[in-house]
């Protein structure tokens, strides 16, 4: 299996895409192919007293940035790191490319080189949050595709629920609809649409879930168009910044407030542990046919590492054949 990685993608980089790198490399006692500019790569290596060795590097003379028009820039920009880094696991299942750089060329690169695998309408972002009974929950899509068709979202759906079974071994994964309601009748045209599609479906879908249930734990897999999930993921973002700067104002207030921080300082920090993003790695691009993962775009080193081995237990798990073989079926089928 071969791992690759964008060294210059991501607000970072290179010097903590590299120093992830680094640390993964170490972690899982694999060689990491680096693609970037092999000047600035090579800076990083140095300064950090990191071993070469550790790394194969291949040099990409551009860099697509997040001010860019992504479908434009994939197309102009073909010596980037991210477009480099998509053609070497093109029609290679057994390697994976992760990337922390802009999200949209690297969806715009993926449909350009890959492409998607054959049958699948639309590929989604799937995003993995913890919830409160102690497992994780994915939120597919999260923002790759702002307009959907019903027919988009039962594909999601099917694509999450074979991720959730192979990577955390769930039987039948319990897989839900983002709605307004929790009735069969609730929602638009759309939602109505999908909700009966998706009651046909190979799956084990369990009906529609509420924006405030998504940290229950009652689903494995929760469906949404592209434009609502990105709203739920950006909305959990900022809602948590504001719950913990706010806790910590409250716990350094007074002298007693101090205290009573102190008492409980430990099981805070393992509770924000808990719910930090650096903790679980990227997002996979399902529907795309290659092993591609999206790493969180201001990843630290600790991050960018975590993303890499989600990428490799990704591959491992053989989760992108599994997907196109039920595609695959389910087209035969009709």
């Amino acid at each position: 299996m071969r791992i690759i990685i964008d060294a210059m993608g991501g607000d970072n980089a290179p010097q903590q895409i590299i120093i992830g790198a680094k640390l993964a490399a170490e972690e899982i006692g694999q060689k990491i192919t680096v693609i970037g500019s092999e000047d600035a790569i090579n800076q990083v290596i140095e300064q950090n007293n990191i071993d070469k060795n550790l790394f194969e590097i291949i040099n990409a003379s551009e860099v697509i940035t997040n001010n860019e028009e992504p479908a434009t820039a994939v197309r102009r920009k073909k010596d980037s790191s991210v477009c480099v880094g998509l053609n070497l696991v093109k029609d290679d299942l057994d390697s994976v490319f992760i990337s922390a750089g802009s999200t949209g060329a690297l969806l715009a690169g993926s449909l350009l080189y890959p492409g998607r695998i054959k049958g699948i309408k639309r590929p989604a972002i799937a995003v993995l949050l913890p919830n409160v009974a102690g497992g994780m929950t994915m939120l597919v899509d999260a923002g790759a595709n702002a307009d959907c068709k019903a027919e988009y979202l039962e594909q999601f759906a099917i694509m999450g629920s074979v991720y959730m079974k192979k990577m955390y071994d769930i039987n039948a994964p319990k897989v839900g609809l983002l709605n307004i309601g929790t009735e069969d009748k609730k929602g638009n045209a759309l939602m109505q649409e999908t909700f009966g599609l998706l009651k046909n479906a190979d799956i084990n879908f369990i009906g529609n879930i509420e924006g405030r249930d998504v940290f229950k734990g009652n689903c494995d897999v929760i469906v949404a168009d592209g434009f609502s999930g990105n709203l739920i993921l950006k909305s959990v973002e900022g809602t948590a910044e504001v719950l913990f700067s706010g806790i910590k104002e409250v716990m350094y207030k007074s002298f007693a407030t101090k205290l009573a921080g102190a008492v409980i300082k430990k099981p805070l920090k393992q509770f924000a542990k808990r719910y930090d993003y650096t903790a679980y790695g990227g997002s996979p691009l399902l529907g795309i046919n290659a092993n591609v993962i999206k790493a969180h775009g201001s990843s630290n080193a600790e991050a960018f590492k975590n993303a890499i081995i989600a990428g490799k237990i990704y591959c491992e798990n053989k989760i992108l054949s599994d997907i196109i073989k039920i595609i695959i079926e389910k087209n035969d089928n009709i």
